[in-house]
């Protein structure tokens, strides 16, 4: 394999060491650092700096090498895991990230990444008493171009101890195919050797006759000077010690030449892996290891949508298998709808994710943020294992954001005023996912002093977004912070106060056809809720009729469907004895024409609100492709999106939630008549 072919594997195995050392420098912070989660954190640079060598990518080895270096030290307890420590690892992390952005760009680090690599680099030495070290430049082995920081050098480096080595390796004949490039270790040597002479052993070269392209016959024989000690140049041949015999020696001394043996790798837990191209061991019969396959996210975007058309066509074929009257063609498109609704399933599955992750981001920006506000902030999470759309995931994270952020500045108090009210010092900010009704519903709570209803009241009274004479719920008070430039800061800050930020995430959660809303109790606290559909693209629907128009509900949003038995001059109806408020689609509708005679009523249910939609017709279950609507029709009441029926005509997916909170408001305000 060809190295820039395995780019993409390094940099996304980098992405998920990168993770896992954030969330373990962040759990440093929340505790004490034991031994477990500082060794996980060195593994993670340590494998970083070795797969960034055998890419030649010398400024990122260089970089993390430093890094490496002060953990080393954490690991042998001749430094301690401070609170500014981590704070400058995280930091450190941050931009190995930003170098790891520009792989396979052939881009350079611009100079603000160079002053922000120096900088850092001279915040470790001080935290550790070490002084900051300048890095020499290396020519790139392959050619390139361009001389990179390589292995930072000694500050007075005539000062430092060079010895030479001699240096023997013999590859394995499956190394290349293994995903190996054995001219990545010596490339990965010259970043921190000077490489003085080097020989190509070919003696096992066969005839050629007898070449076999994936099978490796060379090896090399180097002379190295290096201030580095032996068990440097040993670990350069990490990834490959079970596939090559190794021996170094050094040259103007008595001793013998030593044979590398694995026993000297690193133990197991401390053994990097190398991206995508390692040998693993086949499992055996008592441990079956779980794969997986990276997939290109466009790759699984395009599949569902052409699954979404093929979805239609079948409609359309079921159509007129019904028509044609023939049972046996019935028969087979109902063989066929089976097996597309199970390959939809399965297609949706593949692209549903855990919301664990997007969660775990929010560990960094609490520990950012209660850092910058000079409180003690901790973050709770709940329901990491709950499953939605990845497409929900990418666009949720931006609003999540702003209210972990406007929770911590305005919601959390001061550790004084904590105490003074009878809390303790530090804030909770929790997180919490679950599933209700076909939707994911994603809390954000804090345990501060909540929102002041009356100041809230005054402010929209002030701005004339309600009318003196009106009463409103508490909801309905709370979600005027919703509003454009609505703002009750008492000043402004670097993360919220202007008014900016709530209408937008309002704005992107309605977007994802979903719904927000605000509950809040003064002194005790503010629980944002957030609910969103599992899916955007292809949904289990329910089709209605009102006169000759069709129309879709989720099937997962609805409980029941009854006759309709209307009663004068009401807006609900008697449901086993409970209190249903209904709304005919046909007023919201506008059809002119006559009303059917028996009407329905689907009852469908949205936060725990029960409503009725009065519907002429029941059409039934179908898969609904969901189509976006047009600019013309964007901002169409109680519709979010659109689908095509099997016949070619489109019907409109009705907004359960815009449908629901008219019913229960309709309901409310059409008081009945006292005589």
């Amino acid at each position: 394999m060809n190295l820039n072919e395995a780019l993409p594997g390094f940099i996304a195995e980098c992405a998920d060491l990168l993770r896992d050392m954030e969330a373990a420098l962040l759990e440093c912070s929340a505790s004490s650092a034991t031994p477990e989660t500082i060794n996980l954190i060195f593994r993670s640079a340590h494998t970083i700096k070795g797969s960034a060598g055998l890419f030649g990518l010398n400024d990122i080895v260089s970089f993390v090498h430093v890094v490496e270096t002060v953990l080393d030290k954490v690991r042998l307890n001749q430094t301690a895991m401070s609170g500014e420590l981590v704070a400058l690892l995280l930091s450190c992390k941050d931009h190995i990230q930003s170098l790891v952005s520009l792989v396979g760009t052939d881009m350079p680090p611009d100079a603000a990444q160079v002053a922000r690599g120096q900088e850092l680099l001279a915040g470790l030495g001080r935290v550790v008493n070490v002084a900051p070290t300048a890095a020499k430049s290396v020519e790139k082995p392959d050619g390139n171009g361009g001389a990179l920081d390589a292995h930072p050098a000694s500050p007075d480096e005539s000062a430092t101890k060079h010895c030479d080595w001699q240096l023997s390796v013999r590859f394995s004949p499956g190394v290349l195919a293994a995903g190996m490039d054995p001219l990545g270790f010596v490339r990965y040597l010259g970043t921190f050797c000077e490489v003085l002479k080097i020989q190509v052993l070919d003696d096992t070269l066969p005839e050629a006759g007898s070449f076999e392209p994936e099978t490796c016959y060379l090896g090399f024989r180097m002379e190295l000077r290096t201030s580095e000690p032996r068990s440097r140049i040993v670990g350069a041949f990490d990834f490959v010690r079970e596939d090559c015999k190794l021996e170094i020696t050094e040259i103007g001394t008595d001793s013998e030449h030593s044979v590398v043996t694995p026993a000297e790798a690193v133990p197991a837990a401390d053994k990097p892996v190398h991206p995508g191209n390692a040998k693993r061991e086949a499992p055996t019969s008592a441990t079956i290891l779980p794969q997986s396959v990276r997939v290109d996210a466009g790759k699984l975007d395009s599949l569902i949508t052409r699954i979404g058309e093929l979805i239609i066509a079948a409609a359309g074929v079921n159509m007129l298998a019904r028509r044609g009257g023939s049972s046996e063609l019935e028969e087979r498109t109902s063989t066929l709808s089976t097996l597309v609704e199970q390959v939809r399933e399965g297609a949706l599955q593949l692209r549903m994710v855990k919301i664990g992750g997007t969660f775990d981001r929010f560990r960094r920006v609490v520990h950012d943020v209660s850092r910058e506000l000079g409180k003690e902030i901790n973050l709770a999470v709940r329901g990491e294992e709950t499953e939605l759309d990845k497409t929900v995931v990418d666009q949720i994270g931006d609003p999540l954001t702003h209210l972990v952020r406007n929770a911590m500045d305005h919601g959390i108090e001061s550790a004084q005023i904590r105490r003074e009210r009878g809390k303790s010092g530090g804030g909770t900010i929790t997180l919490n996912a679950y599933h209700d009704s076909g939707s994911i519903v994603i809390e954000v709570q804090d345990d501060g002093g909540g929102l002041r209803r009356e100041r809230i009241l005054a402010k929209a009274l002030e701005r004339g977004l309600i009318q003196p004479d009106r009463v409103l719920t508490d909801a309905e008070i709370f979600n005027l912070v919703f509003e454009p430039g609505f703002s009750t800061a008492d000043s402004v800050t670097n993360l919220s106060g202007r008014g900016v930020g709530m209408d937008v995430v309002k704005r992107n959660i309605t977007a994802l056809r979903g719904t927000v809303t605000i509950n809040s109790v003064e002194g005790q606290g503010t629980t944002v809720t957030i609910r969103l559909p599992l899916t955007l693209a292809i949904i289990n629907g329910f089709q209605v009729s009102v006169g000759k128009s069709n129309f879709v509900l989720p099937l997962d949003a609805i409980e029941e469907c009854i006759e309709f038995n209307p009663e004068a001059g009401h807006n609900f109806t008697n449901l086993r004895g409970q209190v249903l408020p209904f709304i005919p689609l046909r007023e919201l509708v506008g059809t002119a024409e006559a009303p059917v005679r028996r009407p329905s009523v689907v009852v469908v249910k949205h936060a725990g609100t029960r409503a009725g939609i009065v519907v002429d017709a029941l059409l039934g279950e179908f898969q609904t492709v969901i189509k976006p609507l047009g600019k013309l029709f964007r901002n169409v009441d109680y519709v979010s999106g659109s689908s095509i029926l099997g016949t070619g005509e489109v019907a409109l997916i009705l907004d359960v939630p815009a449908l629901v909170q008219q019913a229960v408001t309709r309901a409310r305000d059409a008081r009945p008549t006292q005589h």
